[in-house]
């Protein structure tokens, strides 16, 4: 059994772990704020652009082009979103988990036909002990979301998959649902993915309860109402009038398209990275108290046996006198 003085010594010990878990906890609370509105104010505008280039280059069999076009994948890029920092749950976990089964699906290319984008250290470092190839250091920009950083990087990436060297693009991040449910999303950058919004449900919508798309169809079997009422939108007409002329629109919003695309992707794993740090460290200081309580009791215990026993030496102290 431990003495007095090395519970007491322990319970100092929790008491400043607990100041420190409680202090970040209130840090990623503060950060959080800032990153949820970023995030709700940008989700919509990214959406619907998204919406209308799929919807027109869908309708519009003379909007095709090379970034709309499916080719054989020979060469493949991977842009994963993690954190710089540690201490935030299975945040960084399931992301690099992720990013292994894309790589396991992609292994018959080679590993010299694998390109990693990582944008945050921990999957930096993961790529690093891999051995596979890294396009860059993009650590900068998991602490400090900003549009210039995702407009280089998604002329780069635009670049390289115009010249070949590139035949498929894909995402990997957490995307911001609440709180205290970030879902790991894998999406396709290059080419545009047009199948995707004739199939599309409703997972990045921050303002609805149903999640995936199985869920939407199970309502409707059974004819049931959701329980977040909507306005009514109306569909997007298909015939698209383009002024000036095809190639003028295309080559103005599909690179708008992209670095949206880069950065809305970016805030939401921001907002999720801040959300799974304010939630793990919330889990640590209510264990941190848990252990607390013990802790105490058991002092309280041990000093009290401690007093019984010195009570004891001196009553037989004095019966043998």
């Amino acid at each position: 059994m431990p003495s007095l003085k090395e519970i007491k010594g322990r319970i100092a010990s929790v008491n400043s772990t607990r100041k420190i878990t409680s202090a970040m906890k209130m840090v990623a609370s503060s950060k959080l704020h800032h990153a949820q509105v970023e995030i709700e104010n940008m989700l919509p505008y990214e959406n619907m652009l998204e919406h209308i280039l799929k919807t027109f280059l869908a309708s519009e069999a003379d909007a095709r082009n090379v970034f709309s076009k499916e080719r054989e994948v020979k060469r493949v890029a991977l842009i994963v979103f993690s954190s710089n920092s540690s201490l935030c749950g299975g945040f960084n976990t399931n992301v690099i988990k992720m990013m292994m089964q894309v790589i396991q699906e992609y292994a018959h290319l080679g590993k010299e036909n694998i390109v990693v984008y990582p944008i945050g250290r921990k999957v930096a470092e993961k790529v690093a002990r891999l051995g596979y190839k890294s396009a860059g250091d993009f650590n900068t920009l998991a602490d400090k979301p900003n549009v210039g950083g995702c407009i280089d990087l998604a002329r780069e990436i635009g670049k390289e998959f115009l010249d070949g060297n590139l035949d498929r693009v894909e995402m990997i991040y957490h995307h911001f649902k609440s709180a205290g449910s970030q879902i790991l999303t894998r999406k396709t950058f290059l080419p545009i993915d047009i199948q995707s919004e004739l199939e599309k449900d409703n997972e990045r919508d921050l303002t609805t309860n149903i999640v995936t798309k199985k869920a939407q169809e199970y309502l409707k079997r059974n004819k049931k109402e959701r329980e977040t009422v909507k306005e009514d939108v109306k569909p997007l007409n298909d015939n698209f009038i383009v002024e000036p002329d095809m190639n003028t629109v295309l080559s103005k919003l599909i690179p708008k398209l992209a670095h949206l695309m880069l950065y809305t992707a970016l805030l939401d794993s921001n907002a999720s990275e801040h959300a799974a740090r304010m939630v793990a460290m919330q889990t640590a200081t209510d264990n941190a108290d848990e252990l607390l309580r013990e802790l105490n009791l058991q002092y309280n215990k041990s000093r009290q046996q401690a007093i019984t026993n010195e009570l004891l030496d001196i009553v037989g102290g004095s019966v043998n006198n």
